[in-house]
């Protein structure tokens, strides 16, 4: 089988841009390459475009994946300030602006996401020390190809999202990944485990080591739970333990047992029903219902008083997977806050955690 290859996200894109528009401002000269150090520790050297001096493009290979931005050109301005100062950034063409409460981004600014701002900052800071500038960063005909894309309903106006929390984009091809996912299986289950953590992706997994240590064997599903469980059971594991973000969560609460955003959703419904279940108002229902992110209807639930909700959730969310394991494995659910907190948990997650987990809890 032929390896995906991977890609650059738009936020590399906009770090290698900026790095290269700020050495063309502090050197005479713009570099032809310029390399970008990702959150993961993969280095990338990427194509510079030069525009004019303080301005770079880098256009975006997204590799075997199917994303809308493949081969758009990421713009970057820099423009340095006199004396100490910060480095702020700056939506230009086709980069949307954050309209709705509840996102990575406070409402007003630029959709540019806090890693590839993190990374764009640690790349300039490498370059102008602590001298002040400003970043602008353009997507032509961003606000065109944004109407593919979940923005609109996001609340995120007029353009593109400055994306990526590792710096690079892995290839979405489900067959490709589903071999890949039983590869990875099978060599756990080669080793005699029967006890296993899924999570969804390196985000998640980061987390539950920081709250609860090591697990015997940890395993990144994707969106694929479902798939992913009947694989386990059919392979002798007896204990699955799944931990992740309740924005993923509640739709498995909810039957969904693929988690992708092109196939299930039913979050903020999922939430209304058990609110409603614990007494909560039409008036309160109506608000939870409006929200456009899990984020903002938590703030509303929590504000409520309605919090019991999560963990009737969580087993729900248990019961239907223990369902998808035809009975034949326990299956516990942590629901986490994205706060790096635990938000709630089954009723029998504990039991599971206990034959996971490495340390005693």
């Amino acid at each position: 089988m032929k390896k995906l290859r991977e890609g650059v996200s738009t936020g590399s894109c906009m770090t290698g841009g900026a790095a290269a528009a700020a050495l063309w401002l502090t050197t005479g000269k713009c570099p032809d390459v310029v390399r970008v150090d990702t959150p993961i520790g993969k280095t990338l050297y990427l194509d510079v475009n030069p525009k004019r001096p303080g301005t770079c493009g880098i256009v975006k290979d997204a590799g075997d994946d199917p994303d809308v931005t493949d081969g758009s050109e990421i713009i970057t301005t820099v423009e340095l300030l006199e004396g100490k100062g910060e480095i702020s950034f700056v939506g230009g063409e086709g980069v949307g602006t954050v309209t709705q409460e509840g996102l990575k981004v406070p409402v007003g600014e630029p959709a540019i996401n806090p890693v590839p701002r993190e990374m764009a900052t640690k790349a300039l800071r490498g370059i102008i020390g602590e001298r002040g500038a400003i970043v602008t960063v353009s997507v032509p005909g961003g606000e065109l190809l944004t109407k593919k894309t979940f923005n609109p309903r996001l609340g995120i106006k007029d353009g593109l999202s400055i994306l990526g929390t590792t710096g690079i984009v892995r290839p979405m091809s489900e067959e490709a990944m589903k071999d890949s996912l039983l590869a990875e299986l099978d060599m756990y289950a080669n080793q005699g485990h029967k006890s296993i953590l899924f999570v969804l992706g390196a985000t998640g997994e980061n987390t539950m080591k920081k709250l609860y240590g090591e697990f015997c064997c940890i395993f990144q599903v994707s969106n694929y739970i479902g798939f992913m469980i009947e694989e386990a059971v059919e392979r002798g594991f007896t204990d699955i333990l799944i931990g992740g973000f309740v924005g993923k969560l509640v739709k498995v609460a909810s039957g969904s047992m693929h988690t992708h955003s092109h196939i299930s959703d039913g979050r903020i419904e999922t939430i209304c029903t058990h609110a409603a279940l614990h007494g909560a108002s039409v008036d309160v229902i109506r608000r939870i219902y409006s929200c456009l992110t899990t984020k903002k209807a938590m703030e509303i639930v929590e504000e409520e008083g309605l919090n019991a909700i999560w963990e009737d959730m969580a087993d729900k969310a248990s019961e239907y997977c223990r369902k998808t394991a035809h009975e034949m494995a326990e299956v516990g659910v942590i629901f986490l806050d994205g706060n790096n907190e635990v938000l709630a948990k089954s009723h029998n997650a504990d039991k599971v955690l206990a034959k996971t987990c490495l340390r005693e809890v």
